[in-house]
């Protein structure tokens, strides 16, 4: 996929990483790398975020290397075979789209810097995370694993020098660019979600009908879902990460649809829960209480909070209305987080959960989400509703303001 932002934008990201690093040890930065899906089919490719944001690169098993003064790209080389199947690499366009004039193919780039890398006692990169991460169920891209490792074997004695929380630092303020394009990718989910609406739940039979509905309105806007979609009916809402989308969108229930177009690897994230028909009133008060909740936490946003005193008090106020629904009898953490099981909040860039830092007080260029829900499994209700907000210096934008948060 390519961009259509220009190589400015990825020369100075490169600036402020070396201002910000003011070390003398050379960064070395990985793009991912193709994942088997099975047998010789692979996933659909995504950059690693990092390394797009410094590149603007969209093409696997690329380095990245910024040492005193120069910059220079490694790229592998393909055989006849590769090449036939893959395409070969443009290094124009590779130094077009990233700034970048140095090119070298893998033996030569990997020769000039492990020369440098012998020499060095530190070296700086991103640090990789574990092969598996238990919390989420997922194995992560090696590729950060594996430069590690070719490092260490040039140097063992070599010092790892983590650059995620520089990387962290500036990602989390978006500039006017990011902002452009989070709020075209915004656009397009609030726009979809609107014709969907319009056209009427009770039209589509099963969940995969409404994903395939999304997903046409994306592509037709040469978009791709930042995530896997979340189209949950009735009792599915329950599940905050459902993604089967395979029952049947049952009447006088809610639809919860958790969706979010990604254009130049930015990310929407929005989510509305719909009537399908007419729905008792108890659906109808949860709903209206969710609104209520997330109303009260946009009015505690701005900066200078933080994400820690925020929570706490959405966490307070959440439990003050799930009591008044006759869910709870004390508010004790314990009891609120049965009903509401996640944060309020949390970035939005690059990653649809992007990087920044949790402690830091919010300040203006941060995008956020502002997503509380309610979840009630012994009664088949799920509620949530998300919106993107901006934080300014006055105050917040809503990004996704002009998708109404009826039902």
């Amino acid at each position: 996929m390519s961009t259509s932002i220009s190589a400015d934008f990825f020369i100075g990201n490169r600036q402020r990483l070396r201002e910000l690093f003011t070390g003398t040890a050379p960064i070395v930065i990985s793009s991912n790398g193709l994942l088997q899906r099975n047998s010789d089919v692979t996933f659909p490719f995504r950059q690693d975020s990092t390394f797009w944001y410094l590149t603007g690169i969209n093409e696997p098993d690329v380095l990245l290397v910024i040492d005193k003064g120069k910059q220079y790209l490694i790229v592998p080389e393909r055989d006849e075979s590769r090449q036939a199947f893959d395409g070969s690499i443009d290094t124009g366009y590779l130094t077009e789209i990233s700034g970048i004039d140095t090119i070298l193919p893998e033996s030569q780039g990997w020769r000039q810097l492990s020369a440098r890398l012998k020499k060095a006692k530190h070296v700086a990169t991103v640090a990789p995370a574990a092969d598996y991460i238990p919390q989420h169920g997922i194995y992560t891209n090696p590729s950060r694993a594996r430069l590690l490792s070719q490092i260490k074997e040039q140097n063992s004695d070599i010092e790892l020098l983590d650059l995620r929380p520089h990387i962290s630092r500036m990602r989390m303020i978006k500039q006017p660019i990011e902002l452009e394009r989070m709020q075209t990718a915004i656009d397009l989910t609030a726009d979809t979600l609107k014709s969907l609406q319009k056209r009427g739940f009770e039209k589509f039979a099963y969940e995969y009908e409404l994903e395939s509905a999304i997903t046409h309105k994306f592509r037709k806007k040469q978009a791709v879902h930042a995530y896997g979609a979340i189209v949950a009916s009735g009792a599915n809402a329950c599940t905050l990460h459902y993604v089967q989308n395979d029952s049947r969108i049952m009447p006088n229930e809610f639809v919860l649809l958790d969706v979010g177009a990604e254009i130049d690897n930015y990310a929407a994230d929005i989510t509305r829960t719909y009537a399908v028909g007419e729905v008792s009133k108890r659906h109808r008060t949860v709903h209206e209480t969710v609104q209520v909740v997330q109303e009260y936490a946009m009015s505690l946003l701005k900066p200078g909070i933080t994400m820690r005193a925020f929570e706490d008090s959405v966490q307070q106020f959440m439990g003050e209305k799930l009591r008044e629904l006759g869910l709870l009898k004390k508010i004790e953490a314990e009891d609120v987080r049965k009903y509401y099981p996640h944060a309020t909040s949390h970035f939005l860039g690059l990653d649809v959960h992007d990087v920044g830092d949790y402690e830091r007080p919010l300040e203006p260029g941060v995008v956020l989400t502002v997503e509380p829900g309610i979840y009630i499994p012994e009664e088949g209700i799920g509620v949530r509703i998300e919106d993107n907000i901006l934080i300014t210096e006055d105050g917040i934008t809503n990004l996704s303001a002009k998708l109404p948060r009826g039902y």
